[in-house]
């Protein structure tokens, strides 16, 4: 039995032949978020014992409050991304507008990045996981110039690579190129992220169901009686308010994560391009299905905008064909 250590930087260098565009640029790329993980890792760790707990002061541009832990992941991604050259744009949930990023050492990036810096942040002050979200597009703008927001709005579909980091009791970052998905679990002993789980796959079925349940009422008759089915069948219901959080768990014990839309956010609340796509993307790579919950796939949806919010529910693949024949069969609107 080989009970070698395999680190991520070693693994991605292994597996960069899996790259539509093998030269090198996205195996940087994904050691610069690895390396970007870590120092938020620290700060998520230390957070209660400097002054970085609680409210910034601002919001951003989809009006939830700014935690100063958010605005400091925000911060360490754009400088690692920034550094190495290998990315030439960024769209943050923190920012209004992508950041071009300037050509460094004469090299002509390929990539642009789109990331959820710190996932659950109203869970930072009371130390509940939180997680970063992150996805890697191929630019269609001309390489050499000043990227374009065409390149951010592209379809799930597109993604040449999309991933999360959770930290919790430990820090995983689990990531996808579009080839399967494997976990790295960060050994702080050594300061690297070690394969820890390979060739990740979701069960096909499971017995728990995460949703806002304290939203019932607000929910569309077809997902209110579909969380009733999941109550019927004694399904366990599990929801921790950080998206990151909620779907670790369903990718490895199966079920379904719900967010659906509500009175106060009619087209759904979690933003396509920086949470939807990069986890709908790493859930199919699994094995799983994610769609809206008008039952559009999500990797399909067109962008219209840098914070366009979704439906979305993803996981088991089997319990994701069961919600369906619930919209179908309940939903007010025409399903096809």
């Amino acid at each position: 039995m080989n009970n070698r250590i395999i680190t991520l930087d070693e693994f991605i260098i292994k597996r960069q032949k899996d790259f539509s565009y093998a030269t090198g640029e996205l195996t940087g790329l994904l050691r610069d978020i690895g390396v970007a993980a870590k120092i938020v890792n620290r700060e998520v760790n230390r957070a209660g014992l400097v002054n970085i707990l609680g409210v910034d002061g601002s919001e951003n541009i989809s009006g939830d409050e700014v935690k100063k832990l958010d605005m400091y992941a925000n911060e360490k991604l754009i400088d690692c991304l920034k550094n190495s050259g290998e990315c030439c744009g960024i769209a943050s949930e923190e920012n209004e507008n992508y950041i071009s990023l300037p050509n460094v050492e004469s090299k002509s990036a390929k990539y642009v990045v789109v990331f959820d810096p710190l996932d659950g942040s109203s869970n930072i002050d009371v130390n509940v996981s939180v997680g970063t979200i992150f996805g890697i597009y191929r630019r269609l703008s001309n390489e050499g110039e000043e990227v374009q927001v065409q390149d951010f709005l592209q379809k799930g579909t597109e993604l040449v690579a999309a991933g999360y980091v959770i930290y919790g009791t430990s820090t995983i970052l689990v990531y996808s190129t579009g080839r399967g998905v494997n976990g790295f679990t960060l050994d702080p002993s050594i300061g690297e992220f070690c394969l820890s789980h390979r060739d990740i796959i979701i069960p096909e079925t499971g017995s728990y169901y995460s949703v806002n349940q304290g939203y019932y009422q607000k929910f569309d008759l077809e997902i209110r009686r579909y969380i009733d089915h999941c109550s019927d069948e004694n399904r366990g219901l599990r929801y921790i308010g950080t998206m990151v959080s909620d779907i670790h768990r369903t990718l490895f014990h199966g079920g379904i994560f719900l967010y659906p839309n509500t009175r106060k956010y009619p087209d759904g609340k979690l933003r396509l391009l920086y949470e939807c796509n990069p986890m709908a993307f790493i859930v199919e790579q699994a094995g799983g299905k994610a769609m809206t919950c008008d039952l559009k796939r999500i990797l399909e949806l067109e962008p219209t905008d840098l914070h366009q919010r979704v439906t979305i529910a993803l996981g088991s693949p089997l319990i994701l064909d069961e919600m369906k024949t619930f919209v179908k069969r309940y939903s007010t609107q025409a399903i096809f």
